[in-house]
């Protein structure tokens, strides 16, 4: 009798789904239909990862992914594509004293079949002309390239929940760096661990024997250890091989990752820039393949409060500008993107700034993990940043996505008193967005403000949510403050007041305003501040004092 009921128990069948088997306190098996599509998985973000193994016919491993499967409640869906999967093994990591038995778990009740996942918009907060994910979590931008009239966007994903996990690589493209189209996802994960992030190039000479313009991604493979990998693509970056021989580079080191990878024309090679640590590492490489290590650069220089991550090194006129992420040690807190500006000669970078002084490309908090598009048309150098911070990247108040990137920059240099300034101006592709001009605001426009002398601008809507900027004409600084925003009590971290230098007078003021963010532009570029704000209804009231605002509507395509 108790070896017939402890098997009536093993096979328990539960509303919803079929065939699950309860096998243990955290252990659970789950026997999948056939001819489906999608199994819906019902996430409850509060939980625990649970472990899935994706098993085939013939019970080897396709795919493990980590999912916080629902115990009380179901706060979204996320879709599992079935393709040749026939069982789930599932074990759970939550304490079974505060989540009961597994058997008693809403994952069970609300697992459901599809043949198609719903992507319509859920989310008040979800901006209209920035590019984001259809749903799941989001990070840094990867792989960016151009071609053939198309802007390529990859990015760090989790399709399994809207938290960081399960690192991929997604996939958007765009015609005008505005309207993003979701495709396919572009690298799962293998026996080498996780895609992280990393670059793309169009090999134009098939350096690499992969075939002419083919595109090759360079990647971390994030396991025990971190090591780089190249994948190829044949078809204009729809869909990836990965080469046979990964990992291509390999270093002693834990934090050793985000490759970008760029061409040096005057020794006709290849050269890639590595964050290791806190510093970064140079390699050069005439296939791609086989990598040589040319020098180290960061002791001593910039901001070493946390790690470097994703660094990037572009050429500006006579100059380079290496471009470094770091989290945390943002002059706000959390992560931020510091630059240096100097020489490259194939071998080592040489920085022009003194050892200790740090450059920060944007002075709001919501600026991370920039990166720039290789092979740009008209030679433009076109930088795209993760709109987000790690302190709360994943308290953000939405559920079915989050993270959004910020908007395309076009980078130069200037000089200012004798010294090297990046500049960021909004890329030209956003001039086209102007429609007509109106006399409020709204929660996605554009707003320029013609200053004169110290101005003081306000931002508001009915309930007094309100976000406040200053421009001192005597100390050029500038600053936001979104205390009052709207919804802040999600992280204590949020709440704050930026301040930047505006590395001269202020005499044009650009704002782009979405339904969760203010991006901020000196007229010039000089200085850049992004911020994300969550108002509870679209500030659409104006006050400046000191300037003169022309606001304008925006043309979106629906």
């Amino acid at each position: 009798m108790k070896k017939l009921f402890a098997l009536m128990v093993m096979l328990m069948t539960v509303a919803g789904v079929k065939a699950q088997m309860v096998l243990s306190d955290n252990h659970a098996m789950l026997k999948l239909e056939q001819g489906k599509k999608y199994l819906l998985l019902p996430v409850q973000e509060k939980e625990e990862n649970a472990s899935i193994a994706v098993l085939d016919e013939r019970n080897e491993m396709v795919m493990r992914l980590n999912v916080k499967l629902a115990v009380d409640k179901v706060d979204y869906f996320v879709p599992l594509e079935l393709k040749q999967a026939r069982l789930l093994d599932i074990i759970f990591h939550g304490d079974r004293r505060t989540t009961g038995a597994i058997k008693d778990f809403a994952c069970w009740r609300e697992m459901k079949y599809s043949n198609s996942f719903d992507t319509t918009n859920r989310e008040r907060f979800r901006p209209v002309y920035h590019h984001t994910p259809l749903y799941g979590w989001m990070n840094d931008p990867n792989g960016l390239f151009y071609k053939d009239g198309v802007w390529h966007l990859f990015y760090q994903w989790n399709p399994y929940g809207s938290q960081w996990e399960n690192m991929t690589w997604g996939h958007s493209t765009s015609t005008d760096l505005v309207n993003w189209t979701a495709q396919p996802t572009a690298l799962q994960s293998d026996w080498l661990g996780a895609v992280f992030s990393g670059s793309a190039i169009v090999d134009k000479n098939n350096t690499a024997g992969f075939g002419k313009d083919a595109v090759i991604a360079m990647y971390t493979s994030a396991g025990a250890s971190q090591t780089q990998s190249i994948a190829y693509s044949t078809d204009g970056g729809r869909t990836f091989t990965k080469y046979a021989g990964n990992p291509v580079i390999t270093f002693n080191a834990p934090d050793f990752r985000d490759p970008k990878v760029f061409w040096y024309e005057p020794r006709q090679c290849w050269m890639v820039i590595l964050a290791v640590g806190q510093e970064v590492h140079f390699y050069s490489s005439k296939n791609l393949k086989e990598w040589k290590f040319e020098s180290a650069f960061g002791r001593q220089y910039g901001n070493h409060e946390g790690v470097w991550e994703c660094p990037d090194l572009v050429q500006l006129g006579e100059k380079w500008v290496l471009i470094l992420n770091i989290n945390p040690g943002g002059p706000f807190g959390g992560s931020a993107t510091q630059y240096f500006v100097g020489q490259f000669d194939g071998h080592k970078f040489t920085c022009e700034d003194e050892p200790g002084e740090t450059k920060w490309m944007d002075y709001g908090k919501d600026h991370y993990a920039t990166v720039t598009f290789h092979n740009g048309p008209e030679g433009r150098i076109v930088a795209l940043p993760w709109m987000s911070n790690w302190q709360y990247g994943g308290a953000v108040p939405t559920l079915q996505f989050r993270s959004a990137n910020g908007l395309p920059r076009d980078l130069g240099l200037t000089t200012v008193n004798g010294e090297s300034i990046l500049t960021n101006t909004p890329s030209k592709e956003l001039l086209a967005l102007r429609s007509k001009k109106v006399k409020t605001p709204t929660d996605a426009c554009e707003i320029v403000i013609d200053v004169k002398g110290t101005m003081e601008l306000t931002l508001m809507n009915s309930k007094g949510e309100r976000v406040v900027m200053n421009y001192d004409s005597k100390k050029q600084t500038f600053s936001m403050d979104r205390t009052k925003s709207g919804e802040v009590s999600f992280s204590e971290a949020f709440p704050c007041v930026t301040e930047a230098p505006t590395f001269g007078p202020m005499k044009q003021l650009r704002l782009f305003i979405d339904h969760s963010s203010i991006e901020a532009f000196e007229g010039e570029g000089r200085m850049v501040m992004t911020n994300l704000v969550f108002p509870s209804e679209p500030y659409n009231i104006i006050k400046v004092k000191g300037g003169k605002a022309t606001i304008y509507s925006l043309a979106l395509k629906k």
